[in-house]
């Protein structure tokens, strides 16, 4: 398998990120959602906080990996090729996707800068650039709670439409993000 994108297929390093990403995002939304379950000030509230902060600055730095490879290889062609409603519905939701993952890391960090917290990544402090400001700072988790809850949405219906094309239009829509078998 390629490791780059070919017109055909995306490369081993695409499929690999796009994955892993899953996979990161997963555990970013699942250490939020568990947070809750736990009492305000206990260590295992604390220990998802600190996990949600340092999976999401990965989410961010995973994305900017993906942009740099969008940018130097080819996405591949479906076939059969879709209607142009379906490409730009595509194209839209693709662009939703990139956008939150990039923006939401962007949005949780300058929010905890807000909020007079230093943001760790993997024991490493981050840069605090922001004088304290809560309220800004509470609006800005609003937004970031807001998107987040949207993207629940997004990646089901690209989940979906992704399976639908699979079963329903029999492209290769999936297929071309799967990895390859032997």
């Amino acid at each position: 398998m390629a490791y780059l994108n070919t017109k055909e297929r995306y490369g081993s390093l695409s499929i690999a990120l796009h994955w892993l990403m899953l996979l990161v995002m997963a555990a970013v939304f699942a250490s939020i959602e568990l947070h809750d379950s736990y009492p305000k000030g206990s260590a295992m509230r604390s220990s998802l906080m600190t996990w949600h902060f340092q999976l999401g600055i990965t989410v961010f730095i995973l994305v900017c990996i993906r942009l740099v490879l969008k940018f130097m290889a080819p996405e591949p062609e479906i076939k059969p090729t879709p209607s142009r409603v379906q490409y730009l519905g595509a194209k839209a939701m693709h662009v939703a996707l990139y956008l939150i993952m990039f923006v939401m890391p962007i949005a949780g960090y300058v929010g905890r800068t807000l909020a007079g917290k230093t943001t760790y990544f993997f024991g490493i402090p981050l840069p605090v650039f922001l004088d304290t400001n809560k309220d800004l700072a509470e609006k800005i988790f609003d937004i970031h709670g807001l998107i987040g809850n949207t993207a629940y949405y997004l990646i089901a219906l690209h989940a979906a439409a992704a399976l639908f094309h699979h079963y329903f239009q029999r492209d290769n829509t999936l297929t071309r993000m799967l990895p390859k078998s032997k």
